[in-house]
């Protein structure tokens, strides 16, 4: 079933606009339970000039979470967009779950922004803040929030440096690119990392981000992965329906085999 947002809140958006979100953990979403399959398109591979419109389709055509990149020039050195953008899209799509995914130098600082405009989960960089003690009471307060809690690790950094935290996260996210770019091909000794998550965390919901599609999200289901992020290979497919279908049925089809060993 798809992640849907139930009973709301009333907080203001960027759109200035009276808008009700979500107030708790339970009622802002039914989160996808750990290891089904959930395809996830990045925004950022959107048509920006009809965003709502490109990111209804996406889940019309059977996507689970829309993924929302946010820059910050700092951490990386491209600028996306803030909260404003996220708000006018929670007016736009009510129902649906927003996995934010922030590339950003002080995470804690741009929390209660996306609070109020209608994030679903709050995924920042194990990089950002560089302390076990700093990273795992954002994590806390991710949670005192309401909202889902992930941590994402860059190609350049061992994947055990999300392990003291795995405990306590709903999603731990392998960068399969650099992040801060759209458009880079998929980085397939990423997988190990996976597959190390796999392992030792069976329970961990587990997103792969950056050059997936049709033709390599086998590798990643294999190694264990079954959050997708998509962005051009969904948003620029000429039938979005079908890609969005492969992606899935890969880690379905995968997890199905699993379970019979």
């Amino acid at each position: 079933p798809r992640a849907e947002t139930h009973l709301r809140s009333t907080a203001k958006t960027g759109c200035g606009n009276t808008k009700p979100i979500p107030k708790t953990n339970t009622e802002r979403h039914t989160v996808a339970s750990t290891m089904e399959p959930v395809v996830a398109p990045s925004i950022l591979a959107a048509d920006f000039a009809r965003l709502a419109d490109d990111c209804k389709d996406v889940i019309a055509k059977g996507a689970d979470w829309l993924h929302i990149d946010i820059m910050d020039g700092h951490f990386v050195p491209n600028i996306s967009f803030g909260a404003g953008v996220l708000g006018c899209l929670r007016k736009a799509m009510p129902d649906t779950f927003f996995d934010v995914h922030l590339m950003v130098s002080d995470p804690e600082f741009w929390l209660e922004s996306f609070v109020k405009a209608g994030a679903g989960q709050f995924t920042f960089h194990v990089e950002a803040l560089k302390d076990i003690e700093k990273t795992s009471k954002l994590i806390d307060l991710v949670h005192s929030k309401g909202l889902k809690a992930g941590l994402a690790v860059s190609p350049k950094t061992p994947v055990s440096e999300l392990f003291p935290f795995c405990d306590k996260l709903d999603l731990a996210l392998v960068m399969t690119v650099e992040p801060g770019f759209g458009g880079q091909k998929f980085m397939p000794d990423m997988m190990p990392k996976v597959k190390e998550l796999r392992t030792n965390y069976p329970k961990l919901n587990v997103q792969v981000d950056g050059g997936l599609s049709a033709d390599n999200v086998q590798e990643a289901a294999n190694a264990g992965a079954n959050v997708i992020v998509a962005g051009s290979s969904v948003f620029g497919a000429g039938d979005r329906t079908k890609v969005i279908e492969a992606l899935r049925s890969a880690v379905a089809n995968t997890q199905g085999k699993l379970a019979s060993l």
